[in-house]
């Protein structure tokens, strides 16, 4: 009996909960309703419409018991378009707001910023632009996180006044500005503070050391300045700290004694000076310890055994001098050094055969000598996968000691140290090498047929070198290069792979980001390009150039889908051009020039887009591309078989006569060409950050070829003064390829110089259209232009100046007020969204927007999008867009697929 009352009392219970929490509260229903509203789209399983429904119950909501109010709102990455409306702030229970990883744009809500009972507020991820509201009144808040949204404006400097409990403030990657206002040391409570990625400037306010709870520190990416105090050592909580990439200046203070729990420290791309600090040498917590980029000096002295966590050191770029340190085997722990771009004597010490933990080494542009006890030395460190040697070693010999061994090395680049001798024997036992960079030396002698055997090998650069004989046939069967099997380790995600500065602009690059590639241009290789080639159907770049190479282009190089630039130039290769070369859609570098290729130049596809340089030098190539056109063997009147063989006599013996001097004079023009291609592909290697701003220095007497026949000559001089060495006070604009620059030139002309910058194909192609199509095109809508130089590595474009500012000022940046919003400036981004949200007809202009013919626009404006995908691959090809435009009427034409 018991029992039984027992189970009705309970059953009872039961239905009394259920009843309580059948529905929730009215005014939280009604926010919830005002919401949704704001969104424009309804969310999955919220029904407003049926009488039973229990909001409680609904996904991302959590309800409090027994009173039915709604605590938790969590609905992030759910990836909901909308406003982010003001009702939330009626949920007055609420403590747990996460709308994070969603597409939610307007300004913060002043209200939304008064909720007692809130404790956790997460927009992080998403379109929210505005200013941070002044007033903050959050009692109960422990975390804040607006990061990676477009936030503009000041930090609140009251935000602290009434939220003491506030654990984590992100504001990182927003458009915050202004200084680190003084009121954030009354955030007793804070653990985390995020401000990275913004436009703050200013020093740092010494309020802000009484944080004493403070863990991690983000400020990398903004503008502060000034000298870091020593009274930063009161945070000695901190775990983790970011000041790079800012414009720090004077000497790290002596103060890292204090940070008992400091793991990671970078102060890279800073002004600092002076030496490391002893308390920072001596330290025993420091993990990760960047440095690089700064005008830090002295010798090295790191207490490595007081440094008994180090793991990654990163000391690159500095002024460091004396010889490399011998004690640094000691650090245990240390896997990654990146030493490069320092000024030590020298050579690397024995004690580095004691470096077991040494993975990742880089000791470039850093004037150490004898690479034979170098290579001797590290062969000790067991597990060292990456070893980087460029810029050293001045006109040494390649070692060919055959008991050299580097079992484990998968990257090795020992680039521009103009290195003789030959490919030593020992590297073919390097079966794991992934990336193996010898360019710019002396290098001589054949290329081994046994890189064949190096499955992994998938970036093979020998180029600008001495190497003879024939291309190996054995390059043909590289695996990774045939199947793309390879994982690429990364030594470590901050450090550099510093390679030649070659003619393409490139300065490093992390190994993720070399492409399949096989660089052997400008060397002596003779013989065929193999039609076995076309097996390596990974690779993406083949640079052949300035070589001796003869026969013809092997047609089965169509096969190589993937390939983005292929360089036959300056060899011997005669026959025609594989029409079927124009099926590779992702080729953008092409050139055969300086051969003797015969007939006609394959058209469509990417053949069109190829500037004409890619094809002279052959005299009985034709075609497009400014050459003759092709004679069309209908045409070509037939001679009789008396006058035939009269005639053929006649060519022969005039044939013999100039026969021998024709020979002379061909080979007299192959070694022109030759000593020509020689010299003109330049070494430009130089790891300096202003390499490039020196280019333009170096030369006081190249004319500028103007098109304007009025202007009288220019020399390179002239726009040097004219823009102040390219000064940064005369950059009037930003192109998607480079700076404009603001000038006036000695005739008192102002112009526009765009200095064209970024990877070498796409602005050579960039220069070449603008050349072509500018010169000829005469519209007023159209600027004109007036000059351009070829220089180096430098594009010069001369356009008449515009007043007024440029497009994208008009469209961003007016004084009407930092502007749309980042998620609005990408053109393409917002039809896409636009498109998603069924509202394309808003996207097109309303001057020209027709009802009648919806449709037919709508359908252009879909073939738009698809040649704007994300996916090259995915682009159709020019043929389908002309087949889909010339049958615009046809609405059918377009499928999702």
């Amino acid at each position: 009996m018991t029992v039984f009352v027992l189970f009705m009392i309970l059953t009872f219970l039961g239905f009394s909960s259920r009843a309580q929490n059948s529905t929730c509260n009215s005014n939280d229903l009604e926010a919830l309703r005002a919401f949704m509203h704001n969104l424009d789209s309804p969310l999955e399983g919220w029904d407003f419409n049926s009488s039973s429904s229990n909001c409680c119950d609904w996904p991302g909501i959590t309800c409090s018991s027994p009173q039915s109010r709604v605590i938790k709102l969590e609905l992030g990455g759910k990836r909901f378009f909308g406003n982010l409306s003001e009702s939330l702030a009626n949920l007055e229970q609420l403590k747990t707001l996460n709308l994070s990883r969603n597409y939610l744009k307007g300004s913060i809500p002043l209200s939304l910023l008064h909720l007692p009972q809130l404790e956790i507020l997460d927009l992080s991820y998403n379109l929210i632009s505005g200013t941070f509201p002044g007033s903050i009144n959050l009692p109960s808040i422990r975390v804040i996180n607006v990061s990676e949204n477009s936030i503009g404006g000041a930090l609140p400097a009251e935000i602290c006044s009434n939220s003491t409990r506030i654990r984590v403030f992100n504001a990182v990657d927003n458009y915050l500005t202004g200084v680190v206002p003084l009121g954030l040391g009354n955030c007793t409570s804070l653990e985390e503070l995020g401000l990275a990625t913004n436009l703050i400037h200013g020093a740092l306010p010494e309020d802000l050391y009484r944080l004493q709870k403070l863990s991690k520190l983000f400020l990398q990416e903004n503008n502060l300045s000034g000298q870091l105090s020593r009274l930063i050592g009161n945070l000695s909580n901190l775990v983790r700290l970011d000041l790079s990439l800012n414009k720090f200046s004077g000497n790290l203070p002596d103060v890292f004694d204090r940070f008992v729990s400091l793991s990671y420290f970078s102060a890279q791309s800073n002004s600092f000076n002076g030496s490391i600090p002893a308390s920072l040498a001596n330290s025993p917590s420091i993990a990760s310890l960047s440095l690089r980029n700064n005008s830090l000096g002295d010798t090295i002295d790191l207490n490595c055994s007081a440094m008994v966590n180090l793991v990654s050191l990163d000391l690159a770029t500095n002024a460091f001098k004396g010889e490399i340190p011998a004690n640094l085997p000691s650090c245990k722990k240390l896997r990654m050094m990146n030493l490069a771009r320092n000024h030590f004597t020298g050579e690397i010490p024995q004690s580095f055969k004691n470096f077991q933990s040494l993975t990742s080494l880089s000791l470039s542009n850093t004037t150490i000598t004898n690479l034979t006890t170098a290579l001797d030395v590290l062969q000790h460190c067991t597990n060292l996968t990456t070893l980087v040697l460029t810029l050293n070693f001045c006109g040494e010999m390649m070692p060919a000691n055959p008991s050299f061994e580097f079992l484990r090395l998968k990257t090795l680049v020992i680039a521009n140290c103009r290195l003789t001798g030959g490919i030593p024997q020992w590297l073919s036992r390097s079966r794991d090498l992934q990336l193996l960079d010898l360019s710019w030396n002396r290098m001589g002698g054949s290329i081994p047929p046994w890189f064949g055997n190096l499955s992994s090998l998938f970036y093979l650069d020998l180029s600008n070198n001495s190497f003879t004989g024939n291309l190996p046939k054995e390059l043909t069967e590289m695996q990774s290069m045939i199947s793309g099997n390879v994982s690429v380790v990364e030594p470590s995600p901050d450090f550099p792979l510093f390679v030649r500065k070659n003619q393409y602009g490139f300065k490093y690059k992390r190994a993720m980001s070399f492409p399949p590639t096989l660089e052997l241009g400008n060397n002596f290789l003779t013989g065929p390009i193999w039609p076995e080639f076309g097996n390596l159907k990974r690779l993406h770049v083949l640079d052949l150039k300035c070589n001796n190479l003869s026969g013809s282009i092997p047609s089965t190089l169509s096969l190589l889908t993937g390939l983005e630039t292929l360089d036959l130039s300056f060899n011997e290769l005669n026959g025609t051009i594989p029409g079927s070369l124009s099926n590779l859609t992702f080729l953008s570098f092409f050139s055969v020039a300086h051969n003797a290729l015969t007939g006609t130049i394959p058209s469509g596809n990417q053949f069109a887009t190829f500037p004409n340089s890619s094809f002279e030098g052959n005299p009985d190539l034709c075609g497009d591309h400014g050459l003759p056109p092709c004679r069309s063997n209908n045409n070509v009147p037939r001679l009789s078989t008396h006058k035939s063989k009269k005639a053929r006599s006649v060519a022969i013996a005039v044939g013999v006569g100039i026969g021998a001097g024709t020979i002379i004079l061909a080979a007299l023009v192959y070694l022109i060409v030759l000593c020509s291609c020689k010299r003109k592909v330049m070494d430009p290697e130089n790891e300096d950050a202003d390499a490039t701003e020196k280019n333009l220095a170096e030369i006081s007497s190249l004319v500028i070829l103007c098109q304007n026949k009025e202007s009288k000559e220019i020399i390179l001089d002239d726009l040097l003064k004219s823009t102040d060495d390219f000064d940064q006070a005369n950059i009037i604009g930003c192109g998607g390829f480079g700076l404009v620059y603001k000038a006036v030139l000695p005739d008192g002309r102002k112009v526009a110089i765009k200095r064209l910058s970024g990877e070498y194909f796409q602005i050579e192609r960039e220069f070449q259209a603008e050349i072509d199509t500018l010169s000829r095109a005469q519209h007023p809508n159209l600027v004109q232009l007036q000059g351009y130089c070829k220089y180096k590595n430098d594009r010069l474009l001369i356009y008449k100046y515009m007043e007024n500012g440029s497009l994208d000022y008009w469209l961003h940046e007016k004084t009407d007020g930092p502007s749309s919003p980042k998620a609005y400036r990408d053109m393409i981004s917002w039809v896409i969204r636009m498109k998603r949200l069924g509202r394309e007809v808003e996207v097109l202009d309303p001057f020209v927007y027709d009802k009648q013919n919806t449709q037919v626009m709508l359908t252009v404006l879909e073939i738009a999008c698809l040649c704007l995908r994300e996916n090259p691959k995915a682009r159709p090809c020019t043929l389908q867009l002309v087949t889909w435009l010339d049958n615009i009427d046809s609405v059918s034409i377009l499928h999702p697929s």
